[in-house]
């Protein structure tokens, strides 16, 4: 199995750690956690989604500009444009990327969160509107003339694009979500699913439905799985650990200061943050080095559980999920840049090496019996 690592870009420097400064589109530090990436050896970043970002579309393109080969993962809520629109959207970025986009579809599990913006269906019809919102879209992508749809959520009459991604009749679909109504959609139609980063087990009982899901749809083969973790290195694990210490201690002083985690809810609705958070009760360490800390600060604020360790110490845990059949890593940091830099130097190579040498391993063929 190949690997791939997707990274995390941002219009401004801010995280648990870091407090918001600067112009909130800052188009060198944009380029510059771009080209870092590229540089590091990244597949992709994350264009992240939220109801008061800003524009993913706009943010990708430029992203695709300021480098050349970088990959873009742009994360998309369906509710909010039209499946067609969205579908030549897509297409004509993928064009102006060289075929370098995905797309990340995000459905939204906090009510508070899409309401925001003018979107008041409950959970599962939100999800329900995802399944027939990627259903118009790769129709759009793959019909060779007019269609009509006639749907719960959309009604299409005559569509006939223009424009397909550039290469094939597809731009490949990520799908995140833990709730049941979640993992129905992603068994049909996403190419990866993403997770956040749970413990062993929890990953593997989570693949297992998945795949379960999948395979109602004649793809349980197909799809592939993401993790979401978030590294502390170190030369030693002692060191390690005194730095995701340190962390800790200053995220806790910033993020009461950063409206974004200080005004969630104690307790979070989407099924993804509720696991992290029970993942984060087993303990401040889960397995062997899952460090659920900014977990439990942050209420389980999107993928903010790590994994802490000398660069040797996070491989192996980073194998222990590759195992399971995880073949993405999005892995990001708490200074984004030199984060970034770090990993690139010297986790990324070690994983690559490490799974090229077991991938080669399980191929070979064996020297004996061909003697014999």
């Amino acid at each position: 199995m190949s690997i791939e690592f997707i990274g995390f870009s941002a219009t401004q420097e801010v995280s648990e750690t870091v407090l918001a400064k600067g112009p909130v589109v800052d188009k060198s530090y944009l380029g510059a956690v771009a080209r870092a990436h590229e540089y590091a050896g990244f597949d992709r970043v994350l264009v992240a989604h939220g109801s008061g970002s800003v524009d993913g579309f706009q943010v990708a393109s430029y992203i695709a500009s300021q480098t050349e080969k970088l990959g873009i993962l742009l994360a998309h809520r369906p509710g909010f444009v039209a499946p067609t629109l969205a579908a030549r959207q897509l297409a004509t970025l993928d064009h102006f990327s060289d075929g370098r986009l995905a797309v990340h579809i995000i459905s939204g599990g906090d009510d508070t969160e899409q309401q925001r913006d003018g979107d008041f269906l409950d959970h599962d019809q939100r999800y329900s509107r995802s399944d027939e919102f990627l259903d118009v879209v790769k129709q759009t992508w793959s019909s060779s003339g007019p269609f009509d749809h006639q749907g719960r959520h959309y009604q299409i009459k005559g569509q006939n694009a223009g424009v397909r991604p550039l290469r094939g009749q597809h731009v490949p679909v990520y799908f995140g979500g833990s709730s049941d109504a979640a993992i129905e959609v992603a068994g049909k139609h996403a190419d990866v699913y993403a997770l956040w980063g749970e413990s062993l087990a929890q990953v593997a009982e989570i693949i297992a439905k998945v795949r379960a899901a999948a395979a109602k749809y004649d793809r349980a083969d197909k799809i592939r799985f993401s993790l979401s973790l978030r590294p502390v290195l170190a030369e030693t694990e002692e060191l390690a650990w005194a730095k995701a210490d340190a962390i800790l201690a200053k995220a806790s002083a910033s993020v009461k200061h950063n409206a974004y985690f200080s005004g969630r809810p104690q307790q979070p609705q989407n099924t993804g943050s509720q696991r992290l958070l029970a993942t984060a009760a087993e303990g401040k360490v889960v397995d062997e080095r899952l460090w659920t800390g900014i977990a439990a600060l942050t209420r389980a604020a999107g993928n903010s559980t790590g994994l802490v360790g000398t660069p040797e110490q996070v491989r192996d845990a980073l194998l222990k999920y590759w195992e399971l059949g995880v073949t993405t890593f999005l892995i990001r940091g708490f200074d984004p840049i030199q984060d970034a830099l770090q990993y690139g130097r010297e986790l990324i190579p070690l994983v690559r090496a490490a799974i090229a040498e077991r991938s080669a391993n399980v191929q070979a063929p064996d020297a004996t019996r061909l003697a014999a």
